[in-house]
Order: structure tokens, then sequence, then C-alpha cells
């Protein structure tokens, strides 16, 4: 990432600089978090620890990680705005995230992604080794999202 780009935006995990709407319309209309419910977002982001890439005071992208901070982290919601694409923006921000002095001792990190697997390979991540070990339950009660 060029300086002059370092100089323009900033990250932040402050929650109360999160501009919660924009986040919202943007999940509500990604492939993983379609129809989440406003109330969902809210709650996913308290329970988080939360990452707002900002020019000036205008939120650009958002990344959130669920982790107990020595075991395990899950990389979740990540994005950039679209008219903020193709600058370098996404890589720092992933880069800033596991770099975070907070998670250096988390030993296994996971994410799910559709489309971006190149991006995340350049940090380590890899498909799963043995995916048979690795099981889910979905709850038919719970907003599906």
């Amino acid at each position: 990432m060029n300086e002059e780009l370092k100089h323009r935006f900033y990250i932040n995990t402050e929650k109360s600089k999160l501009d919660i709407q924009m986040i919202h319309d943007f999940l509500q209309t990604s492939y993983w978090a379609e129809n989440i419910p406003l109330a969902t977002v809210e709650k996913s982001i308290q329970n988080s620890l939360c990452f707002g890439l900002y020019e000036d005071n205008q939120q650009v992208g958002f990344a959130r990680v669920i982790t107990d901070y020595a075991t395990s982290a899950l990389l979740k919601d990540v994005f950039i705005l679209e008219p903020y694409r193709g600058q370098g923006l996404g890589k720092w921000f992933v880069e800033y995230i596991l770099e975070y002095p907070e998670l250096q001792d988390v030993q296994r990190w996971m994410l799910g992604t559709k489309d971006a697997h190149g991006l995340y390979r350049r940090y380590g991540f890899k498909n799963l080794t043995e995916p048979e070990k690795i099981m889910m339950r979905l709850n038919p009660n719970a907003n599906q999202a």
C-alpha cells in the first residue's frame, strides 16, 4: 500500500465509531448474510472484536473477529465499499487484523469465503486438511444469515 493511502485512511477498533446502518445495509445484500436483521448485526458487533476502516470520519470498510484471544479466531464479515476497492485497502486491512497485538497468541484462524481464496492464501489460510473433522449445527429457530 502506498504512503499516500496510509495517510488518507485509518483503522480503528472503537465500536462507538462504527456506522451500524452502513454495515447492515452492506451485509443484508451480501451473499453470506443476505437479509440479515439489523438486531442480529447489532448483537454480532456487540459480541465481537470489530475493525472499522475509515477515510476521515467516513467508514469505508468493516471486519469482525469472534475469538477467545488464545486458541481460535473466526474472521467474519470482511468488506470494503465498492468505490474504495482496487487500491490495496483490503490487503492492508487483513494484514492489520492478523497482526493486531491482542490476537498474536491465537493458534487457529478460520474464515469462510466464496470468492476471495487468493487474497486469504497470501496470509497463510488454506483449505481444510481434514474437513470431515469439522462439523456444524444450524439452529432452525434462529435467524439464518
